[in-house]
């Protein structure tokens, strides 16, 4: 299997319900940095969700997890890749995580994306075993779920200390 790669060509992506979401409606087939773009699509989902109370957030975020480990694993055996930077579900929803209860504020906002983004990028213990060690949907998904839950944690460490 390839490791990375952008897919299926630009036409043809479109055609099937789990790409269109395994590439975040669109974000993941942006040329440079789609991880970076699909976490930045996230945004506006986060400020559509974030009103809602605690339980139907993470009622939110559980469908998305199950969706995005069908979406994405389906996605990325036609593509015949491990983890396509193309697919983006999975950053949309670590960052959802990761800000699940930040304060509100643009402040809280931008280090959480931050800090998500470096979190992904950097693949720390445990998320760095994670992504070597669990594959197909359920792999692609896990990663970023790490990735939001140590940003999460980090948030809300800043939120005590401040």
């Amino acid at each position: 299997m390839r490791a990375k790669g952008q897919g299926l060509p630009s036409r043809a992506w479109w055609r099937w319900p789990h790409h269109w979401l395994a590439y975040g409606l669109g974000a993941g087939r942006f040329p440079w940095a789609p991880g970076t773009v699909g976490t930045l699509a996230a945004i506006p989902l986060y400020l559509l969700l974030r009103p809602l109370p605690l339980l139907w957030y993470l009622a939110a975020l559980l469908l998305m997890f199950l969706i995005g480990v069908w979406a994405c694993g389906k996605t990325a055996q036609e593509l015949q890749a491990s983890d396509p930077a193309s697919i983006v579900w999975d950053e949309m929803l670590g960052f959802l995580l990761a800000m699940t209860v930040a304060p509100p504020g643009w402040p809280w906002l931008l280090a959480g994306f931050i800090l998500f983004r470096c979190f992904d990028i950097l693949k720390p213990w445990p998320i760095g075993a994670l992504d070597k060690q669990v594959s197909g949907g359920l792999g692609i998904m896990l990663d970023d779920v790490a990735a939001g839950a140590m940003t999460c944690l980090l948030l809300q460490a800043a939120v005590w200390i401040f």
